[in-house]
Formats: C-alpha cells, structure tokens, sequence
C-alpha cells in the first residue's frame, strides 16, 4: 500500500519538477547514503530522491506527499558527516535534495549580512564574499563542503567571533506540512526591508521551531556575517599533561566569558592533532587503544602538548596585543605551556591550519577519516558541558575509559562557547571490520546512557540513535517531546516531513517509532 501510494506520489512529482531531477535506483541513490555508516548501510536507504529548483516547486512535492502520505527527508548538501549524512531516518523515505537552490540572493556589506538558500555551500559563499572584495567574513566549520543552512540549523560551530552559527540566524523562509510557505520575524511583512538585521520581532518567535526539526523545509535564511577585522592573530597553547584538562578548563572559562578571547576556543588532545596529519599504523600496529607511551611519542614527534588550544584574536594590533597579555598572564600558571601566536594583516597569505580562523573555508579535517585506514567511517558523540574543570575531566574521564574498554582510541577535546562546552568524541572505525562497526554502535550507545546517568546530554546525534538521545530528555514524564510532537502534529498534519528526526514522530509512526 505504502509503496503504491510512493509510486503514485513520484508519478505526480515527476510531472511537476521534471524527469531529469528525479533520481531512482541503487546507482542514481548512492550519493544518498551514509558514507561512514557504522554497518547500517541497508538500515537507512532511499526510495528515491527529488531535487527542486524553486520553492514553489518543494511547496509542490510537500503538498503531493501529504496527499499520498509518503514520507519526505530533506538535506541540503547531506554532508552531517558522523551524524548520518544525506540517509534518511526510516528506509523508503523520499529524499528532498536541496541542492539546486544555491543562490546567494543578497550581500549587504554595510549591516553585514547574507540571504541564501540552503544548497550554498561556505566554499560558494566565501567565493562570493571575495568577489565584493573580501570586506566580510562568513564562520566556517571544519569542512567547507556542507550547507551554511544546514550546518545553522544543525547548531554547527566554526572558529570565528561568529562561530556559534545557530545564534547568527535572522530571518527564515519556510515550507509547512501542508506546502504553505511562511517568512519569520520581520520577513512576514511584504517588501520588509529588516528582515535579516533584527530578530527583534512583533510576535512570538519561532525561528527556533525549524532548528533541528522537522516541522518544515527551510529555504531562504539570513545568516550575519563578521567584518573583516584590521588584523588577526592565530593563537596555539600547548600543554603537556593529561591531568592539566580541569586547570585549563577553568582558566578558559572566564577568557571566554568576558570576551578577552573572542571566538570559538577549540582543545584537542594528542591523537586529534595526529590524525590530522597521519594515520595510526605510523605510530602503532597493535590491536586496542594505544598505549600511553605511543601517545607520548606522538607528542614528542610533531611538538605537540598532550592537550592543544587554539583560537583567533581579531581587530587593532594595539587590541590584539593587549588580549595576547592578559591571556598569557592568565595561562602563566600552567606548567609548560607554550604560546604560538602568528599575526596576519589583510593580504597576508594565511597558514593552513590558521585558514578557518579567518573565515576560509577548506576540506583538510577528512584526513581524520583515515586514521584506521582508507575506508574508515566515525560517529560524532556530542555532549555539552559546563565550562568547569571538575566536569570537563568528568566527560573526559567517562569517555576514555569507555572508548579504551571497548578498543578505541579517544580522539576529541571540547569547543569553548562563553557559557557551554561543545564536547565532541570521534569513535573512528574501519566500515570493513563488521565486528568493528557493532562495537563501535555498542560503544555510542553506551556513552549516551553514562553521560546522562552523569548529567550531560547531547546536542545532536546520528540518525541510528535518535531515539536513544531522545529519550534521556525525560523531565515530567517526556513533556518536552510531547509538547515537540504537539507542535509537528500542527505545522505537518500528514506527518511527511523528516518523521523521526531528532526523536520526533508523528502519530501515523507510533509503531515505527516503539520499534525505534
């Protein structure tokens, strides 16, 4: 019946946008599937997959799902790498592909911001920035491939001043369950001309409605942009002992808090940074986690600290200076830290690893990938922290142990917002070893319920373990996923929009979801 009724809805999809941009077929759907899924491949597979150019033309395939009752899952580049990719959340979903809808339709290089749509990727908005001559800056995340939509509505972060990308959104236009397509904030008024400058609006806010959800189909979204700083200061603190975690954590805190460093603070500990440049087997052959004294010749080899800290610094050399001091008296207490900082100027040829820092975008984190070798594959375990030593060792200490009982190294480390720590742990597998790829599930599944029998919850996850996220966020008997659910049964009555993601179903799944 399902498959009868998909086919129905394809038919009339077909007709409205066009046969060439209907994909269907093992070959034609591949780019849909999870490029480093941990052995779910045939968990997560397509249908098939339309790309709209318009969004009249999504309003369209939304109104025919809901009419047939087919399940839809949007992407915009589908690059949430770790987290699933471009697969959708229940077999046979229709993928909607966003990726036709690319224009940057507005730069205002006065207010110092951008209206796009969610196929532009930080490489097409970058490229566009320096066509108008470089004056503003776009915050980058680690690999530029993906969506500057995407990415914001995922909550991602980049290495910027404005590198809390979610809290840079203004203004959205969105497709609804039922096709209607709305404008939030001050967009809702015809011809408005502060649509992206001020998220002050009359009336509730409901940007927030479409972060991380599937109460609809975003399609336009202002997003504020940096202006190009006099100059800019690569900073790195390296620190030679696992134990100095809380006293750096702690130090940082109040750095961030007061604005003395200005943009994201990122720590990685040793493995990180190796597998950045190299791969295990240069260091280790063995079988486990590596040994302490391999992690240590890490260090040793490439002038490493057994925890890393960089961070940019932007604005007049004098400010630039005066920042430099207050956070190297800061961190004098340390023992053994060392400073390098590195000063750019407008023109001056950026140092790769400085390059998103300064809003450039670039695709050098994939080398992580292969760590265990060409075809490995990671999942993201993302927990949020207070910004205090005693709990950043907690989720650290929680984490490793976990990670080393089950064979994996620890590679991760926290980003620094001013109140929150971002703390992201790679599980790196190899997708050739199935025992390997079970492990690694058994082992995320694992730190999901450790670190919230500790406290902590994660701010995103894959999409094989929404359900288990989903369900640490129990407050009075779940009333928070049931006000969410509330909400999609409203704004999507059919149910078609991305049902399951993030743990939110729709009545019509309720034995799906049980099953979940």
């Amino acid at each position: 019946m399902v498959n009868t009724a998909c086919e129905r809805a394809l038919t009339d999809i077909e007709r409205e946008i066009g046969t060439q941009w209907l994909r269907r077929g093992d070959d034609a759907l591949e780019p849909y599937r999870d490029p480093y899924s941990p052995g779910l491949d045939d968990k997560f597979r397509a249908r098939a997959a339309v790309l709209p150019g318009s969004v009249e033309e999504v309003s369209a395939i939304v109104r025919i799902a809901a009419h047939h009752g087919v399940p839809l899952w949007t992407i915009s580049r589908g690059k949430n790498l770790g987290y699933g990719g471009p697969a959708p959340r229940i077999e046979g979903a229709v993928i909607v592909d966003l990726g036709r809808l690319n224009r940057v339709i507005e730069v205002d290089q006065d207010l110092g911001y951008a209206i796009i749509e969610p196929g532009v990727t930080f490489f097409d908005l970058y490229e566009r920035l320096q066509e108008l001559g470089g004056k503003l800056w776009a915050s980058v995340p680690a690999l530029g491939w993906g969506s500057v939509v995407g990415n914001a509505l995922e909550r991602g972060f980049g290495y910027t001043p404005y590198g809390d990308h979610s809290e840079n959104i203004c203004g959205l236009e969105v497709v609804l369950g039922d096709g209607q397509i709305v404008r939030t904030g001050l967009g809702a008024h015809s011809g408005s001309k502060t649509w992206p400058i001020a998220k002050a609006a009359y009336g509730p806010s409901l940007d927030g409605l479409f972060l991380q959800s599937n109460n609809g189909i975003v399609t336009k979204m202002g997003i504020w942009l940096m202006p190009r700083p006099e100059a800019f200061a690569a900073c790195r603190i390296t620190f030679p002992q696992e134990d100095q975690l809380g006293q750096i954590i702690d130090i940082l805190r109040p750095l961030r808090l007061s604005g003395a460093i200005q943009s994201s603070a990122v720590l990685a500990n040793a493995v990180r940074i190796g597998a950045a440049t190299s791969s295990r087997d240069r260091w280790f052959g063995g079988t486990g986690p590596m040994p302490e004294q391999v992690i240590h010749k890490i260090i040793s080899d490439l002038d490493i600290g057994w925890w890393n800290l960089r961070f940019g610094l932007y604005g007049p050399d004098k400010l630039i200076d005066f920042r430099i001091d207050e956070i190297r008296s800061a961190f004098a207490g340390v023992q053994g830290a060392r400073f390098d900082i590195r000063r750019y100027h407008p023109g001056d040829d950026l140092l790769p690893g400085d390059s998103v820092m300064a809003g450039v975008p670039g695709l050098t984190a994939l080398q992580a990938v292969k760590w265990l070798g060409p075809n490995g594959g990671h999942l993201s375990f993302s927990p949020i922290s207070p910004p205090i030593g005693r709990d950043a060792v907690a989720q650290y200490q929680m984490a490793k142990a976990a990670a080393e009982e089950h064979g994996f190294d620890y590679y991760g480390g926290f980003t620094a917002g001013a109140r929150h720590l971002n703390h992201i742990f790679l599980i790196l597998f190899s997708k050739d070893d199935a025992a390997q790829c079970a492990n690694a599930r058994k082992l995320f599944r694992r730190l999901v319920a450790d670190a919230a029998a500790l406290g902590y919850g994660e701010y995103r996850t894959h999409v094989a373990f929404m359900d288990d996220v989903r369900a640490i966020y129990d407050f009075n008997q779940h009333a928070l996923t049931g006000l969410s659910q509330k909400i999609k049964a409203a704004l999507d009555p059919a149910g078609v929009l991305s049902p399951g993601k993030q743990g939110i179903w729709p009545p019509q799944y309720s034995e799906v979801s049980s099953a979940h």
